[in-house]
């Protein structure tokens, strides 16, 4: 896309959409030069107006791509959205295409570098936190007295570390153990003890609850040791014993951490988790794509960059298939879609579902749309590895990750998976952080910068606004990353957000 003028009042994406983009609202009777043609009706800011008449049944473009069909006729001019446009009985074929050269990264020395926390297996923190974690949501209350104790505290400081941050959550009982959503509640636990953002970890249980922290050391093949330590509360005496126990234990795990500095390390120990939440019209135009531009420019300095949700990559899959660099990548991302469609359908519900209401507030009319727009934010490097959620990612380069779309569970599972930094595009406004792992907040419009300034870290609506590229985006948003990977605060960071998103995935009955 090229830069937009400021007098343009809409954007067109591809030369053969049959839609473009209102880049502020539009009366009706107004000409609109550029389309030589008057609105119909009333246009409002990110939504779609009609190039040209399209007939009922026509296929809608966006992007180059098929978004919709219409409804009804649509004169040229007309407000295109729920009202005349619906999803098509079927979308792109999804057939396995010739697998693709993996992408190629920088050599070593000219790769750039960041100021992080080298951890003793080889790994690289962004930030330094003492993790509590609590096995069943009956040892929340003492993970949260603990982390409490600590934080603002001299000790913490005198030890450079960030924060001591409580990973508490609503499940850990009455739950199968042979289930789905017992295995992500053990995989997540033990991915956030092991990201490379945690120095050390105590692991907080109850001692009758369904999620044992024995079977949890057992599944892992883990064992205590200075710098991870667990107990039970039925064991150390009730809450007060189990409160003083545990800051006495995090309290011998600062002294044997000693002070940890930053040290110069490749960006290659970058590992980015890409999301996006409450979309706009705007979305798939501004900050999507830089954020796409800025995971490239990772790839490329050999890091990794994880897209997921993936009920908001539906109907835009085959883009990605085709950046597979394997048969058998290609082949992971299409069976985790075809387990969504069988477990939406047992749930009564379809993955074509269409968007929340605050995206069609914003602009967006189906779920092909908004996903044409999210999996911008992936990029164009080659798609090196396929996981499942909170599963431990292991290849560098652009790699997809299942998970729902709802965010916090999202990154709760990028975060287990590895990630040390998060990048949110939105473009309604979202206020969430995401400790242990520093969060950037990317606005999809200047209006909704402005509004929430306190919560957004880059304004994205300079591109619509004609001030900036795309591309000159997405090297200021590669920057600010590393700067902010090196110690400076985002903006959830700076006013301590952060501590309620740890989210794991609940699948299956709770009994």
């Amino acid at each position: 896309m090229q830069l937009i003028t400021q007098n343009q009042p809409v954007v067109i994406l591809s030369d053969i959409d049959s839609v473009a983009v209102a880049r502020r609202a539009l009366a009706s009777g107004s000409r609109v030069e550029s389309l030589a043609l008057a609105a119909a009706d009333d246009i409002p800011s990110g939504h779609k107006i009609a190039r040209r008449a399209i007939a009922k049944g026509e296929a809608i473009l966006k992007y180059g791509q098929v978004i919709g069909v219409a409804t009804q006729h649509i004169a040229a001019g007309a407000h295109v959205h729920t009202h005349n446009v619906s999803m098509p009985s079927n979308h792109a074929s999804n057939e396995l295409p010739p697998s693709i050269a993996r992408t190629a990264v920088l050599p070593p020395e000219q790769r750039r570098h960041f100021m992080g926390y080298r951890r003793a297996d080889g790994r690289v923190g962004t930030r330094n936190y003492i993790a509590i974690l609590s096995t069943v949501n009956c040892s929340a209350t003492v993970s949260r007295a603990v982390a409490a104790h600590f934080n603002g505290s001299e000790m913490l400081k005198q030890h450079n570390i960030d924060g001591v941050v409580a990973l508490t959550h609503g499940s850990g009982c009455a739950i199968n153990t042979d289930s789905e959503g017992f295995k992500f509640l053990e995989r997540s636990i033990w991915g956030y003890a092991c990201n490379p953002n945690i120095a050390g970890a105590l692991l907080i249980g109850l001692g009758c609850e369904t999620n044992q922290i024995s079977s949890l050391l057992k599944r892992y093949n883990i064992s205590e040791g200075p710098n991870f330590r667990v107990f039970n509360i039925q064991n150390a005496g009730g809450t007060r014993a189990s409160i003083a126990r545990a800051i006495e234990q995090v309290s011998e795990m600062l002294r044997n951490i000693g002070r940890l500095e930053r040290t110069s390390e490749s960006v290659e120990h970058i590992m980015l988790g890409l999301q996006c939440g409450g979309s706009d019209g705007y979305s798939g135009i501004t900050a999507n794509p830089a954020l796409g531009y800025a995971a490239d420019l990772l790839v490329r300095n050999g890091g990794t960059a994880i897209l997921s949700e993936t009920p908001e990559i539906y109907g835009a899959e085959h883009l990605l298939i085709a950046r597979a660099a394997s048969h058998e990548v290609a082949q992971k991302l299409l069976d985790r879609l075809s387990w969504w469609e069988h477990y939406t359908r047992i749930n009564g519900a379809e993955l074509n579902n269409n968007p929340s209401p605050g995206n069609k507030a914003g602009g967006l009319t189906t779920i092909l749309e908004k996903s044409l727009g999210a999996a911008a934010k992936g990029g164009t490097t080659s798609l090196n590895g396929v996981y499942e959620w909170g599963e431990q990612i292991t290849e560098h380069g652009f790699v997809f990750m299942d998970s729902p779309g709802y965010d916090p569970v999202s990154v709760t599972g990028q975060v287990a998976s590895g990630a040390n930094m998060i990048c949110f595009t939105t473009g309604r406004g979202s206020v969430s952080g995401f400790k242990p792992a520093p969060c950037i907040k990317l606005a999809t419009n200047t209006d909704m910068y402005r509004r929430l300034e306190e919560d957004m870290d880059i304004n994205c609506g300079g591109i619509v606004d004609g001030e900036l590229s795309v591309t000159e985006a997405g090297e200021k948003i590669f920057d600010i990353l590393i700067e902010v990977a090196s110690g400076t605060p985002s903006k959830s960071e700076q006013y301590n957000y952060g501590d309620n998103e740890f989210v794991p995935w609940q699948v299956g009955a709770v009994t």
